[in-house]
């Protein structure tokens, strides 16, 4: 059985995916992931406007931003490149650990994050 992280709003319906958790601060953590890849990754932001996410969106998991509706920048673009996505996240503690095994669930409106160990 898997904890639920969080819930917030989805974006647009999608199947669960798996990944491991990013909190992705400035564009030096992006620059980061662009040396390492960002598949796999599901991108924890603060802000619905992070634009710095562009170079990477297409590699990504999912998001979860903590901020936001679905007609913010990250649910815009996250629709366009058809990442599935969560606005508006309130997690029912701490942030989960950069490299935490996590399941972003979009089956319905109120979206999901959980542990995935």
């Amino acid at each position: 059985m898997t904890d639920v992280l969080g819930a917030g709003v989805t974006v647009f319906e999608a199947e669960p995916v798996h990944g491991t958790w990013r909190m992705l601060h400035s564009p030096d953590d992006v620059l980061a992931l662009m040396d390492t890849g960002a598949e796999g990754v599901i991108a924890g932001v603060q802000d619905a406007g992070a634009t710095f996410l562009a170079p990477i969106f297409d590699e990504l998991t999912a998001v979860v931003c903590m901020s936001g509706t679905p007609a913010s920048h990250i649910g815009i673009v996250s629709r366009e490149y058809r990442v599935p996505c969560i606005m508006a996240t309130a997690l029912t503690g701490d942030l989960p650990v950069d490299g935490a095994a996590v399941v972003v669930d979009c089956t319905a409106d109120a979206g999901v994050v959980r542990s995935a160990s």
